[in-house]
């Protein structure tokens, strides 16, 4: 009979998430080994594997669950608001979303393009959905004027904040989120 899910399963799963996103940020998914991965998250190689049968499915599940996590967050932002609030309320929604998920940004900005396309994919799906998303929000504000250039030029604003931003020093994230909402609205107001 085989063996059923403990009940720490999706904890222990968590925790192999973090310690694998962490110890591929700091040292390159390509250059990291499953093995390299277990000796960092203080579990043994077996462990790894019974989770995740390769390195790919490793990144694959990393990236699904941050990006997940992204687009829930920007489609629960309502959409009734008057623009100008929307914006604000999906740009706090992203930056806040980038809270403790420093390692998990940096790999999808520096390895997702390593997978193979069937695991490509769904994640560039959802990467479409977060621009969608951003980019109507643009739109109800008034961005006529290259709309696609100025949709990734918010993005990274945002998606670059992990590299300079440290926790306790300097402008905060909410603040930072007001002054990134204030430079688009002025912004697009001289387009």
């Amino acid at each position: 009979m085989p063996r059923g899910l403990a009940r720490d399963h999706a904890e222990k799963r968590a925790a192999l998430r973090k310690g694998a996103a962490t110890h591929f940020a700091e040292h390159g998914y390509d250059r990291a080994s499953m093995a390299s991965v277990a000796t960092a998250c203080g579990v043994s190689k077996a462990l790894i594997y019974h989770y995740y049968d390769s390195k790919e499915a490793l990144l694959f599940d990393i990236l699904e669950g941050h990006l997940g996590a992204l687009v829930d967050a920007v489609e629960a932002v309502p959409e009734g608001d008057a623009p100008e609030a929307h914006l604000r309320a999906l740009i706090h929604a992203i930056l806040a979303n980038y809270r403790d998920a420093d390692a998990e940004h940096k790999l999808q900005i520096d390895a997702l393009e390593t997978l193979p396309a069937e695991l490509k994919a769904p994640l560039v799906d959802l990467q479409r959905r977060l621009v969608q998303r951003m980019g109507d929000a643009l739109a109800a504000i008034g961005v006529r004027k290259e709309p696609r250039a100025v949709t990734m030029t918010v993005f990274g604003m945002l998606n670059w904040f992990y590299m300079w931003h440290r926790q306790g020093k300097g402008i905060s994230r909410a603040a930072y989120g007001d002054l990134v909402t204030d430079m688009v609205l002025d912004g697009v107001r001289g387009l």
